[in-house]
């Protein structure tokens, strides 16, 4: 653990992910504080840091990354960087994937300039996702995404931010990091994710949407898992370096979907058969074996079915956060 205190400049800090990181830092890192710049989109909410607004270690920023002048007043004393902010729903790049490029690409460049800018050019955690590999075949069990796996993404728009922060450190030996992680689930999670929908939908009784024959599988991590990975990551991983991130927790979605059903005693009756998604991938799968062995870090949180019963009891018993967001979705 670094034992200078940092300030750390975390970018779609309101977002689910970067609002559990958040506040983890702020709870287990005492003498850090914290900056959070969010352009409080659809998916950002500040209730998800409700308890954090008195905490003096906590500001926040209400401004986009692909402001320059925002972006370098926030960055002002910050010794770290965690890069949060993305357009991540797939569904909603598939309607219109301008704004996608322009926050995860461009927002991206902001963010590296403005930090090579300054006196002390800040370390730089940059989040990124498995989707960049592509897709794995239903038929290799054996066959997992290493850090070596050659980028091959459905959605265009989600490798592009990854290269940037590898392109910076090799031609200016920007102190970049990369972190890729597979689907997060657990409490604040914006509610058109599937693991809060389906169990919203299921608390109001109605019924749940699954995509095609329900046969793509995903590596399920608790967001506690990752945050603590991100965390590590920032303090000791090497510069340059790409960290596969995943909790070891391959699932169906139709098995998933068939947890979720027996968790809050429904039956496959409430299963709603919908059309697929448009290039949807069939599995992702993470093999986290770096960071195990260079950074010590594994899941603790990740594995099912309590991960995803004690997720279950999150939503029944925070209502009044959640059901004003899925309103306006």
């Amino acid at each position: 653990m670094v034992s200078d205190p940092w300030q750390i400049l975390v970018t779609g800090g309101a977002g689910f992910i970067g609002s559990n990181f958040i506040r983890m830092v702020l709870a287990e890192r005492p003498n850090y504080s914290v900056v959070n710049l969010d352009a409080l989109t659809y998916a950002g909410n500040l209730e998800s840091l409700a308890d954090c607004v008195h905490n003096p270690k906590y500001q926040f920023i209400q401004g986009d990354i692909r402001d320059s002048a925002v972006v370098e007043r926030a960055l002002a004393g910050c010794d770290a960087v965690v890069n949060f902010a993305a357009e991540s729903h797939v569904d909603r790049s598939i309607c219109d994937s301008g704004p996608f490029v322009s926050t995860n690409v461009t927002g991206t460049q902001v963010l590296l300039d403005a930090c090579r800018r300054m006196d002390k050019c800040p370390r730089f955690l940059h989040i990124g996702t498995d989707e960049v590999y592509g897709d794995l075949p239903l038929d290799r069990p054996d066959l997992l995404f290493t850090e070596n796996t050659p980028l091959c993404p459905s959605s265009p728009y989600k490798a592009a931010a990854d290269l940037l922060v590898l392109a910076y450190h090799h031609t200016f030996g920007f102190p970049g990091i990369i972190t890729r992680c597979s689907n997060n689930f657990g409490p604040f999670q914006f509610p058109e994710k599937v693991i809060p929908l389906f169990i919203t939908n299921l608390i109001d009784g109605k019924r749940v949407p699954l995509y095609g024959d329900g046969l793509n599988v995903r590596d399920w991590i608790h967001v506690q898992d990752h945050c603590e990975a991100v965390l590590l990551t920032l303090e000791k991983g090497e510069l340059g370096q790409v960290y596969n991130v995943g909790g070891c927790n391959e699932w169906s979605n139709r098995a998933l979907t068939d947890m979720l059903l027996d968790c809050m005693d429904y039956d496959e009756k409430m299963i709603e058969p919908v059309a697929d998604r448009l290039g949807h991938d069939r599995r992702y799968a993470i093999d986290a074996s770096k960071i195990q062995n260079e950074l010590g870090w594994t899941p603790q949180h990740s594995a099912w079915p309590t991960g995803l019963t004690k997720t279950v009891e999150w939503y029944r018993q925070h209502e009044t956060w959640w059901r004003p967001l899925k309103m306006q979705s």
